[in-house]
Order: C-alpha cells, then sequence, then structure tokens
C-alpha cells in the first residue's frame, strides 16, 4: 500500500477509510505515531469553514483533512504522538485567533486518536465516534 496516498477533500466514505488505513499502515509497517484528529464546529458556524482552510494550509504535505460535513473535519498528522498533535492543533488555532483578530473567538470541539505500533482496531467505526465526543466549546 503506498504511504504517500493523498486524501481529497470529497466526502467519498472510501477515501475516509484510505485515511484510517494509511494510519494503520505507517504504525504497523513503519512503526509510526499518528493521530486522528476531529474537529468540530456549531452547526452553521460560518467562521468553521475559514478556520478549517487555515489548517488545512499550514499542515505538512504528508498530513491529510478529510472534511465529514460542512461543521466536522478528521486530520490525519503523520509522525506525531498525541501530545505533539494536541500542541498543533492549538497552535494552528491560535495563530488563526491572532492572524484575523476581527474574528469571533474559534469555537471548536476536538478530539484525538492515536495510532501506535499494535493498535488493533483503526476502522472509522471505532474511531469516528471518540473524535466526536467532545462537543464545540470556545479555544
Amino acid at each position: 500500500m503506498d504511504t504517500q496516498v493523498q486524501i481529497s477533500d470529497t466526502r467519498d466514505p472510501r477515501r475516509l477509510r484510505e485515511l484510517m488505513e494509511r494510519a494503520e499502515t505507517l504504525a504497523r509497517e513503519h512503526g509510526l505515531r499518528s493521530v486522528v484528529v476531529g474537529l468540530a464546529g456549531f452547526e452553521g458556524d460560518t467562521l468553521f469553514p475559514e478556520i478549517v482552510d487555515y489548517i488545512e494550509s499550514a499542515l505538512r504535505v504528508d498530513d491529510s483533512v478529510f472534511r465529514l460535513t460542512r461543521e466536522r473535519v478528521v486530520l490525519l498528522l503523520t509522525d506525531v504522538d498525541g501530545a505533539q498533535a494536541t500542541a498543533v492543533v492549538h497552535r494552528l488555532l491560535d495563530q488563526f485567533r491572532e492572524n484575523f483578530p476581527s474574528a469571533a473567538e474559534p469555537s471548536v470541539g476536538i478530539g484525538f486518536f492515536e495510532v501506535a505500533p499494535g493498535v488493533a482496531d483503526v476502522s472509522v467505526k471505532s474511531v469516528l465516534p471518540n473524535l466526536f465526543a467532545t462537543p464545540p466549546k470556545s479555544h
């Protein structure tokens, strides 16, 4: 399996499965940790898509973004652990707020699922509930 698969901005569920398979492959075959991150905004929040665009533009080439809905997004951050992924997401949200000071405070729910060597189930069904268990709140 090609570990450099680029996940597009489509809502095709097969692409989300490919993202999960990529995280699992990186852990199993290369011993690399990855973190799947869920970002959730309030329904109808006009700022949330801008936040996602900003985050997407700041991520590394090996990282991926998958948009489930307008208010739900899944990120795959490769070659990081949970603490590093948390720091990256919070840094990007802080940078968004600094770069767009007239924008309202970002209201984002954030969930993390670390994929490490030996993690058994990296399926959409097992990961998504963990990502979106935290409702959006002010950052």
